[in-house]
């Protein structure tokens, strides 16, 4: 947000206008706005023309990611230079003198503003803005070394840029492009400049998709060239022209129904790696690997394309060197989520998925579980059938390859039934009510094999112990299982403890937590929960426990290396 010169975020039950504004720059802009709203198709009008992708469908949207394209629907150097082309073409009809160039990058400065200066565009009119001067002052600066300049502006006049995934695209790809330029431009037609083009920008890009989407889609050099020709040829100019013809607006809806579909469908062909976050020292590694390699390339020398590959083949395995194991508190607000990954990639159980009415935590979870280097879920674990719980599972089966699904204990209700719906389309084995599950020669025990009349009393009990390190997830299961699993078992001296129904007085009794008696309490609750989650009682209770709570900590992780056990918040 910062990067944005945003500092504060209000919430409002009501907006009330007070007058307009009668600035006439503003009143230009909503002129724009409201002729494209009136036009079929209009979120794209806005995309393209404005900057603004927000109204598009987000499965469509998330398709242009996933096919390595959403660079195209960001106002960028393309249509900067389209536009500037265009213009100095009219005016230079008019007559053809060097103050055209004033009018356009003054017309080049107001459209910043019409796309709320994003990064892309920034760039690009400066870029445009410092090429004419050195072309007229004679300065004798190359395009990288103005490029730099700029970058260089940017961050000093605002820091906080360096946070802005489109800012860092902009910037690493364009310089990119611009220092090996010379391989393009030996290319001998439209498509291989294009495959070049894609090739080049894709490279750049891997380290900052790494580090924010934790995937990369190899088809996206092949993507580039069936869908650069179709915005940069015939989507963007047709926007310009629609936006004055407003009557071809239906052949506009047509081209665009065109794009979306068949964008969807090449996303059924996605070959995607996961790669886990990196720290700044392999990003770097990185960088240096695909600058040898682009060197390389200016040979024609291209085995050396087989190093970058080599490279990302062992981070896409890189989870098979982790000797250690680790629990993962996922904050998921008012849910339960948690991540158990054993050393060397031997196993990842996901115990409930979360589930919110207010916010879509699947994404959350995604991403985490991607930052991890995790592609598949050996079991997907369920404490009980609550929205809570289970809401995000079909968003997760849907994203990953799941093994084995467990159930509780009681019947399915119509929550879980949706879900096996799912579960015996994808043919993924599922069961319920077991005991115990054997994992890399790691026991998982289900305490609470009871049939009760509710939900929340049938909850599954999970225990697992790792390098001698004792976890007890408790569901919500209430007071009643907790008596009943004191009866069954001898619990003592749990290392970690997730609390009962996010720490519900109806869960954690005293007699409970005296007698397991938790060194570590986690409490999965969301910030100002209509519940008043976690209880003043619950907390007195854990008052001998070290307590975590997601809507404090964040997500919390147990990190166990051998003998030791590492503890991280975020």
């Amino acid at each position: 947000m910062l990067s944005k010169n945003t500092y504060y975020s209000i919430k409002t039950d009501d907006i009330k206008i007070i007058r307009k504004n009668k600035n006439i720059f503003y009143n230009i802009k909503n002129y724009l706005i409201e002729r494209i709203s009136n036009l079929k198709k209009s979120e794209y009008l806005k995309t393209f023309i404005l900057g603004n992708s927000s109204d598009i469908n987000s499965d469509v949207l998330e398709s242009y990611r996933t096919n390595g394209i959403s660079h195209l629907f960001s106002v960028s150097g393309m249509h900067i230079t389209l536009l500037s082309t265009i213009i100095l073409l009219i005016l230079n009809k008019i007559k053809k003198i060097n103050i055209n160039y004033i009018f356009v990058s003054i017309f080049l400065i107001f459209y910043m503003f019409l796309t709320n200066f994003t990064p892309s565009v920034i760039r690009a009119t400066y870029l445009f803005i410092l090429i004419t001067l050195n072309k007229f002052l004679n300065l004798r600066l190359s395009t990288f070394k103005i490029l730099l300049i700029i970058l260089c502006i940017s961050l000093l006049v605002n820091p906080y840029n360096i946070y802005n995934t489109g800012f860092k695209f902009s910037y690493v790809v364009s310089l990119f492009l611009v220092y090996f330029s010379k391989i393009i431009n030996k290319c001998k037609n439209y498509i291989s400049k294009i495959f070049m083009t894609s090739f080049i920008s894709f490279m750049a890009g891997i380290p900052i998709l790494i580090n924010n989407y934790f995937s990369i889609n190899i088809m996206t050099v092949l993507n580039n060239i069936i869908f650069v020709p179709i915005i940069s040829v015939i989507i963007f100019p047709f926007s310009l022209i629609v936006l004055i013809f407003r009557k071809l607006d239906f052949m506009y809806e047509i081209l665009i129904n065109i794009l979306e579909r068949l964008s969807l469908f090449i996303t059924n062909f996605k070959i995607e790696i996961i790669l886990c976050k990196v720290n700044i020292f392999i990003v770097i590694l990185y960088y240096i690997v695909i600058i040898f390699v682009l060197l390389k390339i200016k040979d024609n020398k291209y085995k050396y394309i087989f190093l970058i590959v080599i490279i990302i083949f062992i981070h896409n395995n890189i989870n098979y060197l982790k000797n250690y194991a680790y629990i993962t508190f996922i904050d998921v607000g008012q849910g339960d989520c948690a991540l158990i990954h054993l050393p060397h990639n031997r196993g990842d159980i996901l115990i409930d998925t979360g589930g919110s009415t207010t916010k879509n935590y699947s994404k959350d979870i995604i991403n985490y579980l991607k930052s991890e280097g995790i592609k598949d879920i050996d079991y997907m674990i369920f404490s009980h059938g609550d929205f809570d719980h289970m809401g995000e599972a079909i968003n997760l089966v849907n994203n990953f390859k799941i093994k084995k699904v467990i159930f509780n204990c009681g019947l399915y209700n119509d929550l879980e039934n949706e879900l096996i719906k799912v579960l015996n389309t994808k043919k993924i084995k599922y069961y319920s009510c077991i005991n115990k599950l054997n994992i890399d020669n790691n026991k998982l025990y289900f305490l609470n094999t009871k049939n009760y009349d509710n939900e929340n009393d049938n909850s599954s009990v999970t225990y697992i112990k790792l390098n001698n390190y004792k976890f007890l997830f408790m569901g919500d299961a209430s007071i009643t299982t907790e008596n009943e699993i004191l009866n069954k078992y001898n619990l003592s001296n749990i290392d970690v403890l997730k609390v009962g129904h996010h720490g519900s007085k109806t869960s954690s009794s005293k007699e409970f937590i005296n007698i397991i008696n938790p060194k570590y309490s986690i409490i999965s609750v969301g910030k100002n929960n209509r519940y008043g989650h976690p209880n003043k009682e619950v907390l007195d209770n854990l008052f001998n426990s070290k307590i975590y709570r997601t809507d404090q900590n964040g997500s919390i992780m147990f990190k166990i290396n051998k003998d030791k056990l590492e503890i991280k918040t975020c």
